[in-house]
């Protein structure tokens, strides 16, 4: 019912949408973009091809000005004055594509991003566990026989396939290890893959988009979901995480939340703006205002529409939600 309200009052948003845009500042989140076939996303992130992510772009520029990240923080203060709203391009997870694919793109359309990664998967030194999910919701599909043990490590009684991946890509963070006992089941090997697929970018690739203008940034260490964590644990992966940054010349001014900031209480704010080093935060609840002033949420653009509708319907939801003063996040 919600999605068809909105999609209703998007279909009366204005073509101009840098007009009817209801923030000054537009924050795109990415994580992939490819003409191929990702086995360890496929099953997670809906990522465009080079062809739907050109024309975002061209919609982007066409209602915003892109900015960088000096642009963007001289924006905030009042320093830097365009004609147009802004953009800021963000990328999240360090996946190798990021390199191949998208920076020369964003080169030749004179475009910054800034890519927030995990320091746990660069080099390719392990995997995140939804990639690994991923992987294995892959082999399940394309598996003959499926061994009996995997629905009992699962505690499945259903023998639907759809049901067994479904259960796989539902393990959390915390049951991370389960995977490894899948993968043995299902003749996976999570290292022979990423040995051969190299699906991170390396410390050097991170290095050579620094040298070419790219923000390199915090994501946490290894992708938990912060809200499962306790202050102690959330503030690790953080510190760890801003160490690394700065022992490789990265950017370590910023820090984007891994899933989602729902359900991260003020006291994590209180803790990470101590950094004074630390300018903002980034979420990714699309567009909406928080109330912690510092934390900025960006919008997910792979959600299987085109830029321009994704746009129009998260400015459609956001005017709803301020009807009835529910554009807002509050921090507790």
């Amino acid at each position: 019912m919600k999605d068809r309200i909105i999609n209703v009052l998007a279909a009366f948003e204005s073509g101009n949408i840098g007009k009817s845009f209801p923030l000054d500042y537009c924050l795109p989140l990415y994580h992939s973009v490819s003409d191929r076939e990702l086995p360890h996303i496929k099953h997670v992130i809906r990522y465009k091809n080079t062809k739907q992510f050109e024309e975002d772009l061209d919609h982007l520029a066409k209602n915003f000005r892109f900015v960088d990240w000096q642009e963007f923080k001289d924006y905030m203060s009042g320093d830097f004055k365009p004609k147009k709203k802004i953009a800021l391009l963000t990328f999240d997870d360090g996946f190798r594509e990021f390199y191949d694919i998208a920076a020369p793109i964003l080169e030749r359309k004179g475009i910054y991003a800034c890519n927030f990664v995990n320091p746990a998967f660069i080099d390719n030194k392990d995997m995140m566990f939804r990639c690994k999910a991923s992987l294995l919701a892959d082999a399940v599909e394309k598996i003959k026989i499926i061994n009996p043990e995997i629905y009992f490590i699962l505690s499945l009684k259903n023998t639907d396939r759809h049901i067994l991946q479904k259960k796989i890509l539902q393990i959390n963070y915390q049951e991370k290890d389960i995977l490894d006992q899948l993968a043995e089941k299902l003749e996976v090997d999570f290292n022979a893959y990423s040995k051969e697929f190299k699906p991170y970018l390396s410390t050097e690739e991170l290095k050579e988009l620094t040298r070419k203008g790219f923000g390199i940034s915090s994501h946490s260490w290894d992708h938990p979901k912060y809200g499962d964590l306790s202050l102690k644990e959330q503030m690790e992966t953080t510190d760890k995480t801003f160490a690394y940054l700065k022992e490789n010349g990265f950017l370590y001014e910023s820090f984007a939340f891994p899933f989602t900031d729902f359900e991260v209480r003020k006291d994590f704010f209180d803790e990470l703006f101590k950094n004074e080093e630390i300018y903002c935060s980034f979420g990714c609840a699309g567009i909406k205002l928080d109330s912690v002033k510092r934390n900025f949420q960006r919008i997910p653009m792979e959600m299987g529409e085109n830029g321009e509708q994704i746009l129009k319907k998260e400015t459609a939801y956001f005017k709803l939600k301020k009807l009835i003063n529910k554009n807002t996040i509050l921090r507790k």
